[in-house]
């Protein structure tokens, strides 16, 4: 330090550590202002300046964008509005979405490089069309199309919320193939008249099936709890609920006729199994025991409605 107790840039360099370049850099940005300059037009730096460039670089060390150091070291200098910790949790937001995209490509070279060669081309091409981590946009598209027309947002969200899987964070390669196959499945273009409708969604209209789809929602509960207990379909709180939920909707009673019509109604309608049965892989963990879907309720309860209904015939 010379004799005005002001550091020359070479000095303020060599005690922090860094190169001149680092902090001309800095300098440049506003960052790390100098207290002064020389008479040749050197720059030159309090002692206060080597805790700053410090801090500084402790900041970039945690990859905080340069915005927000100079959001951090304004807070520094005056009152504190939480800067620094708001910074350090969008970093973290941040890094988190970052770790989830490498643990996907991770899955995606193991399934590439698992497969047998003559697959390798179209699992390239399923998984080529999927970001790291992947949108769920395109499954929430399909379903918006298929649910009934002018039905409530509250309604269509909380369906979303069941039908719509997340992809998982640490995924296996069984996984990300089903996940790229439910979007190659929900984003093909549709064909002749587009995506067909179960019979419910044009006889109950918009009111109605607002109230079938918050019926379903109890029975798919209930029918979810046998699924886990293995127990195999029958007549029972759940299957009322399913059935209660459609003469709800339809503005009908509860009669073995209007069960024996609607079995016959539901299984004619079109399915998606192929949707569910993918599902099903996304969100069970490797080795775990596969969770209920909607899906594998609605068959439960299908099944168990063609069974009463074959044994009052």
């Amino acid at each position: 330090m010379s004799y005005d107790g002001l550091w020359s840039i070479g000095e303020l360099a060599e005690h922090a550590g860094v190169t001149v370049k680092t902090v001309r850099f800095y300098s440049d940005r506003g960052l790390l202002p100098e207290t002064s300059r020389s008479a040749g037009g050197h720059r030159r730096y309090g002692h206060g300046a080597l805790d700053r460039l410090r801090l500084i670089r402790s900041l970039r060390g945690l990859d905080l964008p340069l915005p927000e150091v100079r959001r951090v070291l304004d807070e520094a200098e005056g009152e504190p509005d939480g800067a620094f910790e708001q910074a350090v949790a969008g970093r973290l937001d941040a890094l988190g979405s970052e770790l989830r995209a490498l643990r996907w490509r991770e899955a995606a070279l193991r399934l590439v490089q698992e497969c047998p060669p003559g697959e390798r081309a179209d699992r390239l091409r399923l998984i080529g069309a999927v970001s790291a981590p992947p949108s769920t946009a395109p499954l929430a598209r399909f379903w918006r199309a298929w649910l009934p027309v002018r039905m409530p947002a509250r309604s269509v969200a909380a369906f979303l919320e069941v039908a719509v899987p997340q992809p998982p964070d640490d995924p296996d390669p069984a996984q990300v193939l089903a996940f790229a196959r439910l979007h190659a499945l929900t984003t093909r273009p549709c064909t002749g008249a587009g995506q067909p409708q179960p019979e419910a969604h044009r006889a109950a209209g918009a009111r109605g099936s607002t109230v079938l789809y918050a019926g379903l929602a109890e029975a798919y509960d209930l029918a979810g709890e046998r699924l886990r207990r293995d127990l195999a379909p029958c007549p029972d709180e759940a299957l009322d609920a399913f059935v209660a939920a459609y003469a709800s909707a339809y503005g009908t009673r509860d009669t073995p006729d209007f069960r024996r019509l609607l079995a016959r109604q539901l299984a004619a309608d079109p399915r998606i199994d192929r949707y569910w049965e993918l599902v099903t892989v996304v969100v069970t963990p490797p080795g775990g025991r596969p969770e209920p879907t909607p899906g594998s309720a609605h068959d439960w309860l299908l099944a168990a409605l063609a069974e009463q209904t074959a044994a009052t015939a």
